[in-house]
Formats: C-alpha cells, structure tokens, sequence
C-alpha cells in the first residue's frame, strides 16, 4: 500500500480524495456514459503523470482517490480532467464537433482532502459508495 514515487530531486506520497458532481447534481452519469467515464478519466490522469488509486462513478457525483506529484496543484489536474472528459462527453454523446462551448456538465467546485493515516478508511468508503447511498436514503426516510 505505502509505496513512495520520485522524482529526479523528490521522493513522494501525495494522494487525495476528489469528488466532483455534474450541475445542479443531476442524475446524468449512468449507462453507457458511466461505464465509458472510467476508462477516460483514467487516460486523462496518465496524461499529468498522476494515477488513479481508487475511483467509483455514481450517478449524480465521481469519487477517486487520485495520487498526484508535487509538480501539479490538485486543482490543475482536476480541472484538465472535467474540461477534457466534458469533451469527450460532447463529441461522443451529444453529436458536438466543436468544443462544448457555453454549456457545462459540471459543477464548478470539487471537494478534496489530504489522505493521511486514514487512507485505507477512504479507500473502503470509496469501494462500497454504491451500496452505502440507497442505505443511507432509507433511513432518512423513516
């Protein structure tokens, strides 16, 4: 699990949790688009020299756990990765050619946090997300 990267100067351990919703946390990631997501975050992630460790793609919001070197900010490789997989989405679903300009699929913000001690707690949280949400709908309505 603690495997430590380098750098030519740097040795390093930097993974942090990201979560990320579509506008106005709509519904909109299921089907052929969700099962597509993966493989196109994961492609755009190597593009910055980063690794996905964890990653689960709900319907209304994606959760990883993305290990990123020192030499990017968090929100540079998460803002290449919602600006390029919107493209994606644009061109393979909605029958863009062009870039898909003036409309946005997702929010503007994203929630992050260090991972720490606490990794193998996030990772688990991570994996079972689909069957904790209807759990957690329920008893909210009772």
């Amino acid at each position: 699990m603690r495997q430590v990267e380098s750098l030519s100067h740097t040795r390093w351990e930097c993974k942090d949790p990201i979560v990320f919703i579509p506008k106005y946390r709509r519904k909109r990631l299921f089907g052929q688009i969700r099962q597509e997501l993966g493989e196109v975050f994961h492609r755009l992630v190597r593009q910055k020299e980063s690794l996905i460790e964890e990653g689960h793609v709900m319907a209304d919001h994606v959760h990883m756990m993305i290990s990123i070197p020192p030499k990017y900010a968090v929100s540079q490789v998460v803002g290449f990765i919602k600006g390029k997989s919107v493209i994606h989405i644009a061109c393979t679903y909605l029958g863009r050619k062009r870039n898909y300009v003036g409309h946005h699929f997702w929010a503007r913000g994203y929630f992050t946090s260090t991972v720490g001690r606490d990794e193998q707690v996030i990772r688990e949280y991570i994996r079972h997300q689909e069957a904790e949400d209807p759990r957690i709908d329920r008893l909210q309505l009772m």
